[in-house]
């Protein structure tokens, strides 16, 4: 064991944190009992003997930085992978990390509780996250490639009744909740009841609104979470090389000069990437299904958003480039650009805020990270503390500002109805054009 891993086991059995403060002595909730240090996987810098053996020579800041940039590499190298695998991967990819930290959470719940011997916390926690799954991920689907599910038979029913089979399988784990209550343990199973609740709408409906960023256009992906690893890693470096001047009490070991230049720097690599994606048509266009190539396809006519636009600048910067001798009338850029610095602002100023959300729940139940999955990082939902803050801005940015009626949606939801149903709406559709003068009369 080297002595950096023997420092990191004797300090989180005594109860300290060396780097977010999680552990440090807060008055306990009566009733509570915190978890022991061995009870929760803690051992995030636990690595191979010939990693240990390599970094013997090396003070336990450098060996941390060394660790924890090499699984950064790693970690990102594998995201490319993934990406470059398309959409239907990256989806794949949210449900696996939104299954781990749910793990993650409801174990510490399900140690937390355990010696109070509750029935089937675990396997109603796990059944819930399968209902939520079931029916936000079937909305989607339905949402998205209607038109492809309704022409399986065996998909027909599971399509048209989809909200009342989840309805059904909600009450059912809601019944079973009930059944399971046992005398004495009331306060302790209604509080554990909450606590996957609150797990769900955290992990499940953020996941959701990350998939429905992904079907609206890879980039309403890629950007906002590449902006959060670029503050993240940023920050970091910032912080090791020059940070001195605390930032907040939850985390202390961040800084004021890593969250400024975490911040800079994600605006900058937000603008470069965005012009860089907004390129490509595959990045830009929909996920949709193609019903004459019967496909999946990234082809569209391109949204104003990703169309090269000029803008009239103000007279004061006009005046200031006459100054300097230049013309600046106007500039040519995509409108999508601009977005790219409201959400780079909200990933460097706000997303952050995730990660100090995460840390003071750490700090309540006495726990450093969330698990071990990650040497150097603690645990999946360690890293992905932001991104789900940032997703959730993002689909509510895109729903506001962004998105417009999609006529090929549309076209789904009509092909979708029963035949005389369809002809009922086109001649709805063509009496009111004609009405307005925008198809001629014949």
């Amino acid at each position: 064991m080297t002595s950096e891993v023997r420092r990191r086991v004797i300090e989180a059995e005594s109860g300290r944190d060396t780097d977010d403060g999680s552990a440090a002595e807060e008055d306990m909730v009566p009733g509570y009992e915190a978890p022991k240090s061995n009870s929760i996987p803690q051992g995030s810098d636990k690595t191979t003997e010939f990693i240990d053996t390599a970094l013997k020579d090396l003070t336990p800041r450098w060996r941390n930085w060394i660790i924890r940039g090499t699984l950064s590499w790693v970690m990102i190298i594998g995201f490319l992978l993934v990406v470059y695998m398309g959409p239907l991967a990256m989806v794949l990819l949210v449900m696996v990390v939104q299954i781990k930290c749910f793990n993650e959470i409801i174990t510490i719940g399900y140690i937390v509780y355990k010696s109070h011997e509750l029935p089937w916390f675990r396997t109603l926690s796990w059944y819930f996250l399968i209902c939520s799954n079931y029916f936000f991920y079937g909305e989607s689907m339905m949402q998205y490639f209607g038109v492809l599910l309704q022409r399986n038979e065996f998909m027909q029913p599971l399509v048209t009744y989809h909200r009342f089979i989840s309805f059904t399988m909600y009450v059912t784990g809601f019944v079973l909740f009930v059944l399971s209550l046992k005398k004495r343990h009331y306060l302790k199973q209604f509080t554990l009841f909450g606590w996957t609740h609150v797990t769900l709408l955290m992990l499940v409906t953020q996941s959701h609104l990350i998939m429905q960023n992904i079907f609206e256009g890879l980039i309403w992906f890629l950007v906002p979470v590449t902006m959060i690893i670029c503050n993240d890693v940023m920050a970091y470096m910032f912080g090791f090389f020059f940070g001195k001047t605390p930032l907040i009490k939850l985390s202390p070991k961040k800084t004021w000069e890593g969250f400024i230049g975490g911040a800079v720097s994600t605006v900058i690599f937000g603008l470069v990437f965005s012009y860089v994606l907004v390129q490509f048509d595959l990045f830009v266009c929909p996920i949709q299904y193609d019903e004459m190539t019967e496909a999946m396809s990234v082809e569209c006519e391109r949204a104003p958003s990703f169309r090269m636009t000029a803008y009239t600048l103000p007279k004061t910067i006009q005046n200031l480039c006459s100054v300097a001798g230049s013309h600046c009338d106007v500039v040519h850029t995509f409108p999508f650009m601009l977005h790219s610095i409201s959400m780079s602002l909200f990933a460097s100023l706000i997303g952050p805020f995730g990660g100090f959300f995460a840390s003071g729940f750490k700090r309540a139940f006495k726990i450093k990270d969330f698990g071990d999955t990650i040497p150097g990082h603690g645990g999946l939902m360690d890293r992905f503390d932001c991104q789900l803050l940032m997703a959730t801005f993002v689909h509510v940015y895109h729903s506001s500002f962004i998105k417009a009626v999609n006529p090929a949606k549309l076209i789904q939801q009509v092909l979708s109805m029963k035949p005389e149903e369809q002809v009922r709406v086109f001649n709805m559709l063509k009496e009111s054009l004609m009405k307005r003068g925008l198809l001629a009369l014949k």
